[in-house]
């Protein structure tokens, strides 16, 4: 493992403040937002617009490193991101934080792609496994980090705008101050959506409405924290927890989906997230400890359930289909993180703040609802010809790069097990 990771270490240190800064500066603006009484549909609108920027990021982020090369272009990807979180701290004005969080979802979109071509370029196959999941784990304890850091400061004043700027631009030394060659070129970003369709139906639609669930809590949970009277401290430890809760959640199901059908466990992980959602919704505790407890029983579902309906995606899928694929619908994914705020603001405005779960409940109701449809009409693959499970980072945010899923030891084995393939099959036509 050590040997493994060495050559990497410098870069996965950078990688931990830049996640550090994502998880303070991910809390702290619907915090302060909600202490300067914007609306609700103005704090889901924060997420809506980082996730847009993300989004377009993934697609127009590769021209840009292509044009000036890795180094300078992470520079200046960081270097908005740091300029960007200073400005929220001096204007604090709703319309500003709307343009300068969809510059940091783009900006974020280049760094995270930047840094994930470089650990697949220092990657070999035997330390791939390893390198990714040691990567996993940075994105986890830095997003769930920086989220703690807001119980140390007021969010009233400009020191935690400020600890986050700091963050960023010591996550930007180790690359810069690297002498390792720039990895190569990265790869253009695909949609096509027909295709991830056909491939499979659930995980298509699947996908997309956790997207929206977690999308809406990812941006609005500390709103409901907000509204429902919690203090800070309380709010990091409620968002937090959903997402440790998350992690450990996917260990047993995912062993639990390698050995039935995957859509049986898409259906009743979303049935009990809906379920832990609707007692939210119609008690209404405004006690700390039920609410915690409540939220973790719903994100140790909710967040479960990505990787399984990934998982699911490349049962169906050819090996060297892996990437394309799992990046696909990766960037659905994004796309219902950008329809879950804009739903989540205004329901909570019509209906209060614990409406917030209706819409999660809804999403994750559908998800169960068309699993159970789709598994009476196509089989399931059987279970010694399945794809890997993997575990993914569980959180409310997006969920990587495109180019990040090179790293996945799927990738590489996926490739290598479709090129044995071709070779057999044209030696079976000659």
């Amino acid at each position: 493992m050590r040997r493994n990771l060495l050559p990497v270490l410098a870069l996965l240190s950078g990688t931990l403040f830049l996640f550090l800064g994502n998880g303070l500066q991910g809390l702290l603006l619907p915090l302060r937002g909600s202490l300067e009484g914007y609306s609700n549909e103005a704090l889901g609108f924060l997420g809506t617009s980082w996730a847009a920027g993300f989004v377009v990021g993934c697609f127009v982020a590769p021209n840009v490193v292509r044009r000036i090369g890795h180094v300078r272009a992470f520079s200046g990807f960081l270097g908005l991101i740091c300029l960007n979180v200073l400005l929220t701290g001096i204007l604090v004005d709703q319309t500003a934080w709307l343009t300068l969080r969809a510059i940091t979802g783009f900006s974020t979109a280049g760094t995270s792609m930047i840094i994930e071509s470089w650990l697949n370029e220092r990657a070999t196959n035997e330390s791939r496994g390893a390198i990714f999941s040691f990567y996993i784990a940075i994105t986890l304890f830095g997003v769930v980090g920086g989220q703690m850091m807001v119980m140390f400061a007021d969010v009233s004043t400009p020191l935690l705008f400020m600890l986050c700027g700091i963050l960023y631009c010591v996550a930007q030394l180790p690359t810069t101050l690297s002498k390792a060659a720039s990895p190569q070129p990265l790869k253009r970003v695909r949609l096509d959506l027909p295709s991830l369709y056909a491939h499979s139906p659930i995980s298509f639609i699947g996908i997309l409405l956790i997207g929206i669930a977690n999308g809406a809590y990812g941006t609005l949970g500390a709103v409901f924290g907000a509204r429902a009277g919690l203090d800070q401290t309380s709010i990091a430890a409620m968002v937090s927890i959903t997402i440790f809760a998350g992690a450990i959640m996917q260990f047993p199901a995912g062993r639990l989906s390698d050995r039935m059908d995957r859509r049986h466990v898409l259906a009743g992980l979303s049935a009990a997230a809906a379920l832990a959602a609707l007692i939210l919704l119609i008690v209404q505790p405004n006690n700390v400890t039920a609410i915690i407890i409540l939220v973790a029983i719903y994100g140790a579902m909710a967040n479960a359930l990505y990787p399984i309906a990934v998982a699911h995606a490349n049962d169906f899928a050819a090996p060297e289909d892996f990437v394309k694929v799992s990046g696909g619908l990766l960037l659905l994914f994004g796309i219902g993180t950008i329809i879950g705020p804009t739903l989540g603001g205004p329901v909570m405005t019509a209906l209060g703040p614990y409406a917030l779960f209706a819409v999660t409940a809804g999403a994750h109701i559908l998800i169960s609802v068309y699993a159970i449809i789709r598994s009476r009409i196509r089989a399931a693959v059987p279970v010694d010809e399945r794809d890997t499970y993997t575990t993914a980072p569980a959180g409310n945010a997006l969920l990587g790069t495109p180019e990040g899923l090179a790293l996945d030891p799927r990738a590489s084995a996926n490739v290598e097990a479709g090129s044995d393939a071709t070779e057999e099959q044209r030696r079976a036509t000659a």
